[in-house]
């Protein structure tokens, strides 16, 4: 669900991403270099594969979807593309992006003999080894884990209070999407979520070539007054829920054949419970905002949508 730039990678944010086009030759290239990667890997994931001699023949593991409870599925009605067949392999066919907190890799979830299958995005949270959100305390505010003991080991950071943090982080977006999907903001389905492996809709073409950012596109390319339509009704029904995005800008935004896909919503905020929340709510429309200015909008057009967006959050 993420783009890539002419040379095949680049960095955002400390953020590295992977020349994926480059990197799938064949399927079966694929396959040998994951069972090398997998050993690396095991280790960094609650949710990773493992060598199950009761596999499937072909793929890289059954479906998960039976592991997951009615809670950890996606919003209802699903759309036709999600494959629930307990007879389904998943099989991983590259990696997207790294990043700090977690890793998103392309998935395809497929019932041998049929051509029943769809591509998936598959973001895989880091365990207590790994480095956790670096910017988490400003985005936990008006969060309280509900149990003392594991908010005080969250709050010291000890390795189970990290472990706590990347299951916190996994199913705080896993919900954010679920709520914001069912709402009509644009965001990609969650299908389900296992431990800390969220599985969504890929954003990007049946051949595995993801959505560019809109951070790449030249005006001349898009309709730039649509999509600033498109982004201003989907940040009204998020502040009229109560929650800005917390971290938005151009690089978490996708857009596919014209439409818009907000991506990236772990540190959802709640602008009124969060002291800082009207804070989070201006920064995201101004960070976003400078991308469309440079490309013909006017400067005070993202004004007008930040107090529009403050009323619809009732923040006065």
């Amino acid at each position: 669900m993420f783009g890539f730039d002419d040379h095949g990678a680049y960095a955002v944010d400390g953020d590295e991403y992977a020349d994926f086009d480059g990197g799938r030759e064949s399927h079966d290239g694929d396959r040998e270099s994951h069972e090398g990667d997998r050993e690396n890997h095991d280790d960094s994931y609650g949710d990773g594969y493992d060598d199950n001699p009761d596999g499937p023949a072909g793929g890289d593991r059954w479906s998960t979807w039976d592991q997951s409870t009615p809670t950890e599925k996606g919003p209802e009605p699903r759309p036709a593309w999600v494959v629930t067949e307990l007879a389904a392999v998943d099989t991983e066919l590259g990696l997207v992006k790294t990043g700090k907190e977690a890793d998103v890799f392309l998935l395809e979830r497929g019932v041998p003999g049929t051509d029943r299958r769809t591509l998936m995005a598959a973001k895989r949270y880091r365990d207590s080894q790994h480095r956790m959100f670096h910017r988490d305390s400003g985005y936990l505010e008006g969060r309280r884990h509900k149990e003392s003991r594991i908010a005080r080991a969250m709050a010291k950071r000890t390795a189970f209070g990290k472990e706590a943090i990347a299951a916190q982080w996994a199913g705080a977006e896993f919900t954010a999407l679920c709520r914001l999907w069912s709402a009509g903001v644009a965001v990609p389905y969650p299908v389900q979520i296992t431990g800390t492996e969220i599985l969504m809709e890929f954003v990007g073409d049946e051949s595995g070539t993801a959505a560019p950012r809109l951070a790449q596109l030249r005006a001349e390319e898009v309709d730039v007054e649509d999509l600033w339509e498109q982004l201003g009704r989907s940040l009204s029904l998020l502040a009229g829920d109560g929650y800005a995005h917390g971290d938005l800008s151009a690089y978490n935004i996708l857009v596919h054949e014209g439409r818009l896909v907000i991506i990236d919503v772990p540190q959802i905020v709640d602008v009124v419970a969060n002291p800082r929340g009207r804070a989070f709510l201006e920064r995201d429309v101004r960070n976003v905002g400078a991308w469309f200015v440079s490309r013909g909008l006017p400067e005070q057009r993202v004004g007008e949508l930040v107090g529009a967006l403050e009323f619809d959050a009732r923040l006065g």
